[in-house]
């Protein structure tokens, strides 16, 4: 297996395993020190990596970072080490004294499941208070896997890394930033974008007008990048010629007294649904996956008939919740970060189906 594989198959097993790790010792044995294995150093060979590792902090004398890596002889990366459960916003802290008392450039701020990296861009020898890479190793992206990649122990090059931190900083940043433009465009993209196409004073009245179109055009060209690549996708496992098809519905109309639709189909509630069509997709053909929205959810459903429905997409507050049904229509909601935590739920979306198929299920509807 190459390093993607081993990195796929941690994240499995972390999925797997987490709900039986207690402590923050067991997390460590767990799910920290297997990671360390995979990005190729000895945790057990004290000149590779040295647990309980002594940083004295001020006036404070024995401070002890969970771990640290060495190189040459000196320590190049400091590893603090929290519950799979903590929240990490809490102890950002913590890895800032240690740093800044070290000669490490890097420091990564973990809890088994949420990697945090970062090192001293804006000051020497002062930790950054941002990130330059973040990731769920249950949820790791392709991207993501080839920066982690150049910490694994035989590609490590202290300057090569420094010298793309940066890079990959301002890249979360602007991702952050686009994300939140799709989601919820500016007065600022809002008005540039009305200037371009719009003849007229882009009055206030016009920028509101504008904000929904914005908004929709974001969504509809996602939507038609996700499924020509699902499409090419689906193709190259199936060795089927399929013609694309659109996820696109059509959407209430806007009118001068109500400016904005009551229900409004976000980009991510799309991409969910083309997520949700990729997991089922040999189960059953992906045009018999469809969707419902409504103001406080959004509804994946088989054949359009809300008799079937595969989950529920409850994205419309600042905790998103995915819903799925077992074959008495009974929902249970997960607490989801984005919609790749929708592959770890995918035992419940194909029996879902299979069930449906099969013949098995009830006939009362979910309204």
């Amino acid at each position: 297996m190459d390093f993607k594989d081993h990195i796929r198959q941690l994240g499995e097993r972390v999925e797997r395993v987490k709900e039986n790790v207690l402590t923050e010792e067991a997390t460590k044995n767990a799910l920290i020190m297997p990671f360390l294995q995979v990005l190729g150093y000895d945790v057990f060979n004290p000149l590779e990596i040295v647990p309980e590792y002594v940083t004295d902090v001020g006036t404070k004398k024995g401070e002890k970072i969970d771990y640290a890596i060495f190189k040459d002889g000196a320590p190049v990366i400091l590893v603090e080490c929290k519950h799979h459960s903590a929240n990490l916003d809490l102890h950002n802290g913590q890895l800032l004294r240690y740093f800044h008392v070290s000669k490490a450039r890097f420091g990564i701020l973990t809890n088994g499941i949420q990697f945090r990296f970062y090192t001293d861009l804006a000051e020497p020898n002062k930790m950054d208070d941002k990130p330059f890479l973040e990731f769920r190793i249950d949820t790791i992206r392709d991207v993501q896997i080839e920066e982690l990649k150049r910490f694994h122990k035989s590609y490590f090059n202290l300057d090569t890394i420094v010298e793309t931190a940066s890079e990959l900083m301002y890249l979360g940043e602007m991702r952050a930033v686009v994300q939140r433009e799709i989601t919820d465009p500016s007065d600022e993209l809002t008005r540039h974008l009305a200037r371009l196409v719009y003849n007229g004073p882009v009055t206030q009245k016009v920028l509101d007008r504008f904000r929904d179109y914005v908004r929709r055009t974001f969504a509809q060209y996602i939507n038609d990048v996700i499924n020509e690549r699902l499409q090419l996708a689906i193709k190259q496992q199936d060795g089927v010629s399929r013609e694309p098809e659109s996820v696109d519905r059509k959407e209430p109309a806007a009118t001068e007294s109500d400016p904005k639709p009551k229900i409004v189909t976000t980009p991510e509630e799309l991409e969910g649904y083309v997520v949700v069509k990729s997991i089922v997709h040999d189960l059953v053909d992906p045009k018999r996956v469809s969707y419902r929205d409504q103001q406080t959810y959004f509804m994946v459903l088989l054949d359009d008939n809300n008799r079937k429905p595969i989950c529920r997409l409850w994205y419309n507050s600042s905790r998103k919740f995915v819903g799925t049904f077992d074959a008495a229509k009974n929902e249970t909601k997960h607490e989801v970060k984005s919609n790749d935590e929708l592959f770890t739920l995918k035992t419940q979306l194909r029996a879902t189906v299979m069930a449906y198929e099969s013949g098995s299920q009830v006939s009362q509807s979910i309204e």
